[in-house]
């Protein structure tokens, strides 16, 4: 099937990783017509892409291309967020709205699957450049947008302030004031809980896998935890990590990685709350690395990600910063230096090499906790929960306690991940003393969910 479509690398990864899993299972040859549902879901329902023409500081006028793939709608509304960046194509939207069909379905929330944003660049741009390209932007998508039809949200580049912009002139053009994005500020229909909520939500799905696979004995309590990324979910994973008595050995951003110099220590909530107050105002990590604070403990390397680059043990890996950034000769890395946990914080993380390797190596320690990977359909999927729980709020019309939406928060977490295990152990029967696949679960899980809505729509039959 995919062969008959354009070039679209970051897409077809995507689509090869699920329809992989569900060939190696047992569920097309239970249900054999689920075959047709894979070729229907694999097309989006709607792909609207529009031009943004803005101006500039200096009066000129600049021309970006805008983007929304409405994937599937057969559980809810379009969900899915904006990203704001110059690699922003069809390729990689499709693969992020394909991916975001099933995570949005693992959350067991009435949420559909989509995915827009441009090729718009922020960093370098002036506030009010960035609110001249957000109402244009705004001015296209409002026609395709609506709390009941699809409801945006914040991704790569979209943060609150991006995200105020637009509410602000959806509202102006549509006379409305309903739920149409999340991610919005507290006092104006925000969640509490919603910035946290990606991070938090990858330690709580890890700690489970550690809980699970070492029948309870140990936590994050005393784990090396090496995470990329220095953005949102990379912050708020790494503070969580603290909090639960683990240590933060990395960081890292599209220039480099800043990696703990001995094997003792951790990056510590101050110096976690710097980078996060740099990343603020658009800067790098790279900054802080002559610091005398950060130089006297930390190691910067130029160009790198921090996986083979952090000295001693690593337990635990985050991918916490953007697509396939976990090559094959990295997983191997990871495993040589003792990692037994990884759990993606972004999506699609790891490259298909590294995965297969994660996986064979689930059986690779007899006696000891096997090597344990989750995809981020599953791991990740704290944020779009929250973003589900703020659309909830916003109908009623009410706002919960931080306590609240945390607890809920770790229970979707946990009944995600509880889902992907014992789907898994009903398809993909592991072999005496092997870890069940939360690759193979979490996306059979997802799957069928969303193919029996549709079925049950007529989408296919």
């Amino acid at each position: 099937m995919m062969s008959n479509l354009p070039f679209e690398p970051e897409f077809e990864q995507a689509y090869k990783e699920l329809a992989s899993t569900l060939e190696n299972s047992t569920l097309f040859q239970k249900k054999p017509e689920y075959r047709k549902a894979l070729q229907v879901v694999s097309v989006p329902e709607r792909v609207i892409q529009f031009r943004v023409v803005w101006e500039d500081d200096k009066g000129q006028v600049q021309i970006n291309r805008g983007y929304r793939v409405q994937f599937n709608s057969a559980l809810g509304p379009y969900k899915g967020g904006l990203r704001f960046h110059p690699s922003v194509n069809l390729s990689i939207l499709k693969f992020l709205g394909f991916e975001q069909i099933f995570k949005n379905a693992l959350t067991g929330l009435n949420m559909g699957g989509g995915k827009g944003g441009s090729d718009f660049d922020p960093k370098g741009k002036s506030d009010n450049e960035i609110r001249r390209f957000c109402v244009s932007f705004m001015s296209e998508l409002c026609k395709h947008i609506g709390a009941d039809t699809d409801v945006p949200a914040g991704d790569i580049g979209v943060t609150g302030r991006e995200v105020g912009f637009m509410f602000g002139q959806y509202k102006k053009i549509r006379n409305q004031w309903e739920g149409v994005l999340t991610g919005k500020g507290g006092s104006w229909g925000g969640s509490l809980i919603r910035p946290e909520a990606t991070g938090y939500g990858v330690v709580y799905y890890t700690e489970h896998m550690i809980k699970h696979a070492t029948g309870g004995k140990e936590s994050f309590a005393g784990k090396r935890v090496a995470i990329s990324g220095s953005g949102n979910v990379a912050q708020y994973a790494a503070l969580k990590v603290i909090e639960l008595g683990g240590s933060v050995v990395s960081l890292s951003d599209s220039q480099g990685a800043l990696v703990l110099k001995g094997e003792e220590g951790s990056f510590t909530p101050e110096e976690i709350n710097t980078i996060a107050a740099i990343k603020v105002e658009r800067k790098q990590i790279s900054e802080l690395a002559t610091q005398a604070a950060f130089a006297s403990k930390f190691k910067y390397i130029p160009g790198a990600r921090p996986w083979t680059n952090i000295a001693g043990r690593i337990d635990v890996a985050l991918p916490s910063a953007t697509q396939n950034e976990v090559s094959g000769d990295e997983a191997k890395a990871l495993i040589a230096a003792g990692c037994k946990f990884i759990a993606e914080g972004s999506n699609m993380g790891s490259t298909q090499e590294a995965i297969d390797i994660f996986e064979a190596h689930r059986d690779a320690n007899p006696g000891a906790a096997a090597i344990w990977y989750a995809p981020g359909k599953a791991a990740n999927a704290g944020g779009v929960a929250v973003s589900g729980l703020e659309m909830a709020q916003n109908s009623a019309r009410v706002n919960w306690t931080r306590e609240e939406v945390d607890s809920r928060l770790k229970n979707i977490m946990e009944d995600c991940f509880n889902n992907g295990l014992a789907t898994a152990k009903e398809y993909v029967t592991p072999a005496e003393g092997v870890l069940p696949s939360l690759v193979a679960g979490s996306n059979i899980a997802g799957f069928t969910k969303v193919a029996e809505a549709m079925k049950d729509h007529g989408d296919w039959w």
